[in-house]
């Protein structure tokens, strides 16, 4: 009986497939038109197909992996393998099948290009599970907002500053939207916007009339859409809460500004600035990020009662770099450094012998001081207060006492001035 040993290709098993070799018997039969051909497999031949059928399984299994489960709802990660706009998207999931995005979930996808979104990875909703033969559906759309609280989450968990837009106002801040989600910026937490604009929520304001509530919601409306920079303080997905500050965000930047001006800074250099607060002690002055101070002792060479003496807010002016302390992050300012202190050109305006005219400022046991200048004070001996006898200077005078008194001694290196009202009053009388 002939052996015929032929090739069979084709036969394949799962995606991929193998060759391999059968024998078929021709048999003859009675009838000569008549035969009958069997195929049989030999033993040896099996046991050589034996191991690429264990391979192939094997190899089956790994191409593909663990198959995940996935329910109606969930929201996955996937890379897009196919996009087409009338199509939509095939995407990977980890599914058997490649689960499928119709084009109506996918209005948010805003691409002239569908093919550079190809190896891309997306966040979708599942719509419908994978069953038989049927693909997962999955929402793009849907999945938009779940998109913003991963996030936000993220954000918050990395502690950058975001970006979002104001969408509207309640009684106790910002409404803002990120990323599709919104949040709420509460008014200790803002900034930028000021608190009049929550005046129509305030009770003490219910009596506002017609015009000014207009005026009120105009001002409001015009806030709509301004973009802020935020910090995130709060994430509760299950609550649909997003807490956010523009005031972190806001003093962040600062630091960073103030952390890089303080290494450029020279004490010694003169900067240019704007007065943004004053204080009983000073007045706080930007100098581009940073906020110095100057204290009142270095606004004026003169007496200074209140800082608003000198300056106002929002005014410009050139500062003396005073100290840089890069440490403590603290930079002090003065304003009267730029010009030059009274006691050097006191002989500019000043002589040995004349009188002038001065203020009584302090009275002490041997004697009076006296002011001639904004800055400038001298000292009347008791013994030059007057020709008597006399046991204290407020048996002549008293602080603030305006007299003439007669300049004996200039020392500017020691800062000090010899006055006498005793022979200021001869010399005006004889």
């Amino acid at each position: 009986m002939p052996l015929l040993s032929v090739p069979l290709s084709g036969c394949s098993m799962g995606m991929g497939g193998f060759t391999s070799r059968i024998s078929l018997h021709i048999m003859d039969l009675p009838d000569p038109t008549y035969r009958k051909v069997a195929t049989t497999m030999t033993t040896e031949q099996h046991q050589e197909l034996a191991p690429a059928e264990e391979d192939m399984g094997q190899l089956l299994e790994e191409m593909m992996g663990e198959t995940k489960n996935v329910r109606r709802g969930d929201v996955v990660e996937g890379v897009i393998m196919s996009a087409d706009a009338s199509d939509g998207l095939f995407v990977n999931i980890g599914q058997k099948s490649e689960a499928h995005v119709p084009a109506h979930e996918m209005r948010t996808v805003d691409t002239p290009d569908m093919d550079s979104l190809i190896g891309g990875s997306i966040i979708a909703m599942v719509v419908r599970t994978e069953t038989g033969d049927s693909p997962a559906i999955l929402s793009v759309d849907r999945a938009i907002g779940e998109q913003g609280w991963r996030y936000l989450e993220k954000a918050m968990d990395a502690g950058e500053v975001i970006e979002g837009k104001i969408a509207g106002f309640n009684r106790g801040g910002s409404i803002v939207e990120v990323e599709g989600v919104q949040g709420f910026v509460p008014m200790s937490q803002l900034v930028s916007v000021p608190r009049e604009r929550f005046r129509l929520y305030q009770e003490n304001d219910q009596r506002l009339s017609e015009e000014e509530q207009m005026t009120l919601q105009e001002a409001q409306d015009a806030e709509i859409g301004k973009d802020l920079k935020m910090k995130v303080l709060e994430v509760n997905r299950s609550r649909n809460r997003a807490i956010f500050s523009e005031r972190q965000a806001v003093q962040e930047s600062r630091d960073a500004l103030k952390a890089k001006l303080i290494q450029e800074l020279e004490e010694g250099e003169t900067r240019k600035g704007v007065v943004t607060g004053i204080s009983s002690f000073g007045a706080f002055v930007d100098l581009g990020g940073a906020d110095g101070l100057i204290h009142i002792s270095e606004l004026s060479w003169s007496m200074v009662n209140t800082p608003e003496e000198v300056v106002s807010v929002g005014q410009q002016l050139e500062v003396f770099v005073l100290r840089v302390d890069a440490e403590n992050k603290k930079i002090a300012l003065s304003l009267r450094r730029l010009q030059p202190e009274p006691w050097e050109t006191i002989h500019q305006r000043l002589r040995v012998g004349e009188v002038v005219n001065a203020t009584i400022t302090k009275l002490t046991n041997f004697g009076a001081f006296a002011r001639v200048e904004d800055s400038i004070e001298g000292l009347i001996h008791i013994s030059e207060l007057s020709s008597r006898m006399i046991n204290h200077p407020r048996e002549v005078v008293r602080e603030g006492e305006q007299i003439y008194v007669k300049v004996l001694r200039i020392e500017p290196e020691r800062r000090r001035l010899g006055l006498s009202l005793k022979q200021a009053t001869e010399e005006r009388y004889f």
